[in-house]
């Protein structure tokens, strides 16, 4: 590693890793990121962190990797911990919280081996400067991360602080609502720009359709919020203010047509709300209304995008009136669903057959758009009777999703008839290992 430069890694949503190469790409351009599981390790310097922390849509933090080394004990782990320069990063006034993840580590305890960390900060702080950190669990001031393998052990320190799909502007939500982070994915997956129409007819709270119109209007998602790396030692508040005066510079009146639905006008006004404190309402035009009913928002054929209800609560052929939160509601999968074992099942009382209408809908009324639909339902697009363009493997949290897409075109009544009677219990995915 060169003079001045960091190990940064970012970690991102399972199945996201290559789009956010190629995002890490655009905002270093100089950078040479290299895609691990579950994230990517990019060699890039302190003010590339900040413009990371500003401007990526797919990373859900980013942090600077400070040591990796073997380890066979608690104790090994105290030593790895004790040799960082802990002092040139923060000060012993700070409040720190430590956390720690595993895969295959043999250790008994992850508790203890987090206070194993704490404890070799402490005592190197108390060694150095005759004062130690207190640790905050709710609010710290300084996130510290371990991970382990079964003989690695790799430490970081936090820039991001709240996870960066916390931009700044969600107050409205429903039960569940979709992460800001998993819909850009879901946006930078589909290859839509900002020249083609956008529909999302179960729109919820807002979230595709207002990234949508951030990523129009060139604004950085990190601009209405704070960053960890505000309160670390490297910090120059004239670097970052530079910065964001640049990203704010940037920013352009769109001319994208950006469209949402939703049966629940209250979910419409949310979503109304949202955008405002997101500074893209003049760009999204909202909605009320059943997507089994909805027509196409606009003349020319463009790419509709959407996390529909799915799981025991799907308003089946749901006027707005009828079901007035069903589906605006359910904006994820169900986690108190049995992780890795079925994912939501749709029994014919529950909502079996509201796919099959949708596709139906869509053959006789969407003729050239492309529709891209997250699901947990491996089986969806023969529950639709539709055959699948393209599937994008993409997690949910720790459900195994895929991002389906489907070219429409127009259908015969027979085809559409029979699409209205498809249906199929759902495929059972395999757990995430975190």
């Amino acid at each position: 590693m060169s003079a001045g430069q960091l190990q940064l890694f970012l970690p991102c949503a399972g199945g996201v890793e290559p789009l956010l190469v190629a995002e890490v790409q655009r905002i270093c351009s100089d950078a040479q990121p290299h895609v691990l599981r579950g994230g990517v390790l990019v060699e890039a310097s302190w003010r590339d962190a900040m413009r990371l922390n500003l401007h990526s849509r797919l990373a859900q933090r980013v942090l600077i990797q400070l040591a990796r080394a073997p380890y066979r004990h608690e104790q090994d782990i105290y030593a790895i911990a004790s040799e960082v320069a802990w002092e040139i990063w923060f000060t012993p006034r700070q409040t720190i919280k430590v956390e720690i993840t595993a895969q295959h580590s043999p250790l008994k305890s992850l508790n203890f081996a987090a206070l194993t960390v704490k404890d070799a900060v402490a005592d190197r702080f108390r060694a150095k400067q005759g004062a130690r950190p207190s640790v905050d669990t709710h609010w710290p001031d300084v996130r510290l991360y371990a991970h382990l393998t079964n003989d690695r052990a790799t430490l970081y320190i936090d820039t991001s602080g709240e996870p960066l799909f916390k931009r700044g502007w969600r107050e409205d939500k429903g039960d569940a609502p979709l992460k800001e982070t998993l819909a850009a994915a879901m946006l930078a997956a589909s290859g839509w720009t900002p020249e083609q129409p956008l529909y999302d007819p179960c729109c919820g709270s807002g979230t595709i359709v207002i990234e949508a119109a951030q990523i129009a209007a060139n604004m950085a998602p990190g601009m209405q919020r704070k960053f960890a790396f505000e309160k670390l030692l490297p910090y120059q508040s004239h670097v970052f203010e530079a910065i964001f005066d640049q990203a704010r510079a940037a920013e352009t009146v769109p001319q994208a047509l950006i469209f949402g639905s939703d049966v629940s006008h209250r979910m419409v006004d949310f979503s109304q709300r949202n955008a405002e404190r997101a500074g893209v309402a003049a760009f999204i035009k909202l909605r009320g209304g059943d997507a089994l009913q909805r027509m196409p928002p606009c003349d020319t054929p463009g790419v509709m995008l959407l996390n529909p209800p799915y799981g025991e609560r799907i308003g089946v052929g749901g006027f707005a009136g009828n079901a007035p939160e069903r589906g605006a509601d359910r904006r994820g999968p169900p986690l108190r669903a049995p992780v890795g074992r079925e994912s939501a099942q749709m029994s014919d009382d529950d909502g079996s057959d509201f796919f099959a209408k949708l596709a139906s809908h869509w053959k006789k009324n969407y003729t050239g758009w492309s529709a891209w639909l997250l699901t947990p339902d491996l089986k969806l697009p023969s529950r639709m009777r539709f055959k699948e363009s393209r599937r994008v493997p993409m997690w949910n949290g720790p459900i195994e999703c895929r991002l389906f897409r489907f070219d429409l075109m127009a259908g015969s009544a027979r085809a559409a008839k029979a699409a209205d009677g498809a249906g199929a219990a759902p495929a059972t995915p395999p757990s995430q290992t975190p």
